[in-house]
This record gives C-alpha cells, structure tokens and sequence, in this order.
C-alpha cells in the first residue's frame, strides 16, 4: 500500500471510511469531538491528507473533527508501516495514527490489540510515544515509551513515523531513530500482535489523555499527512 493523498477531495472511498459521531462515551476516552466526513475537518488537496480540528457547536458538541480508517478494505499483518505528518499545536488536541486488530468485532477491545504508531498531545510539541494494548495491558496499563524531538518541534515540520513489524516483535522509529522495542516479554498478558491490522489516522479533541483545550489553543487546528506507506 502506497497512499500518497495526491488526489483532490474524499479521502479514497476504495481504501479509507469514516467514524462518525461520538462514539461510545466519546470513543472510551471522554472526547469531546464530533468526527464528521465534511471537508470543513477531512480534505485530500496540496499533495496531502488534512484533519482540521474546529472550536464550533455540532449537534450537541463543542468542536469538530475527523477520524478514518482502512477496517475491511486493507489489513496487514507484518512489516514497516510509516507515515509523514506535520502535527498540529495546542493544549487538548490528541492527533494519532494507529491500528487495531481485525478482529476486533469478534473479541472486542482489548483483545484484539491496538497498536499506536503515534500518538501526541498538542501542549508537548516535542514529544510523541508509541504503545501497544492489549488484554491485561490496556488503557492505564498499556505499555507505551516516549521519544522527544532533540532541538525541535513537531509542529514545526513534517517527521516519519512508523514501525517494523514482526513475529513476536514491534519497533518504533521517528524518522530514522529506533526508540523502543516491544516484545511479548514486555507485555502483562496474551501477546495479540500475529496477526492482521487495520490502520486509523485521527484527530481527538479533549478527553482522559491531554485534557480539555484551554484558552492558548487557537482553532482551527489541522494534522497534515503527506503520505502512509505500507512495505513487505
């Protein structure tokens, strides 16, 4: 998979499709946004993927959003995984690019595994961190590490993200830096990780993790994703 957002518009509706809404208590994290498919909050243009955070009243929630996702349409079990992106800045926005297991309608989440490629709050802008969940090793238990950016910022330029994916093993790089190793041994219950994922780019606004946005965090704020490429 080479997904190089060269188009103009939708996302491809034959690789990408859309959460809606606000999920179930605000996707089990207290969100406070909306995602919708609007291009006001997702738009392919300028050679990139843009998800635009907005501060505006939404059926019934205070901000806007987009979150989409491969389910159904392309899984991968195994190899390196990266995206470019160019994060955005302020207290209460949480942009990600993950996955989870394909399975996850049969076992439901822990089980089927979630691995975040990812993740970043906007109030740290040198700091990003990787994390796997799984069952007896999820939410305030997962296992996660931290990478900051050494005389930089992440909102400041485009960095690759990715992992190598194997049998028994995830390694997380930024840009050419290998900065963590994940492997059953690492983990407090059933390693989840052999088998297919599918891929999740979104933008959170609000929730457990980064806290509500303050009065620093200027809206709109947007994630621009240059590409996601998928190797063998």
């Amino acid at each position: 998979m080479q997904e190089e957002f060269d188009g103009n518009g939708a996302p491809n509706p034959a690789l990408w499709s859309f959460d809606i809404g606000t999920g179930n208590n605000g996707w089990g994290n207290n969100e406070q946004q909306y995602y919708t498919d609007r291009p006001e909050n997702i738009v392919v243009e300028d050679g990139m993927l843009k998800i635009t955070a907005r501060q505006e009243l939404y059926l019934g929630s205070s901000y806007t959003s987009a979150r989409i996702l491969t389910k159904g349409k392309f899984e991968q079990k195994y190899g390196r995984i990266e995206a470019r992106i160019k994060m955005p800045w302020g207290k209460g926005l949480w942009p990600a690019f993950w996955m989870l297991g394909a399975n996850i309608d049969e076992v439901s989440w822990p089980q089927c595994g979630e691995i975040d490629i990812v993740e970043y709050l906007g109030n740290q802008p040198t700091k990003v961190f990787g994390t796997v969940h799984g069952p007896g090793y999820s939410a305030g238990q997962s296992v996660s590490k931290t990478y900051t950016l050494p005389n930089s910022r992440f909102d400041t330029d485009f960095h690759i993200f990715g992992i190598e994916w194997g049998e028994n093993y995830i390694n997380y790089y930024v840009d050419d830096v290998l900065y963590n190793q994940i492997t059953p041994a690492d983990v407090e219950g059933e390693w989840v990780f052999n088998q297919p994922f599918y891929i999740i780019l979104n933008m959170a606004v609000g929730g457990n993790l980064p806290g509500s946005p303050n009065s620093d965090t200027s809206f709109p704020q947007t994630m621009l994703v240059d590409y996601i490429r998928v190797y063998e």
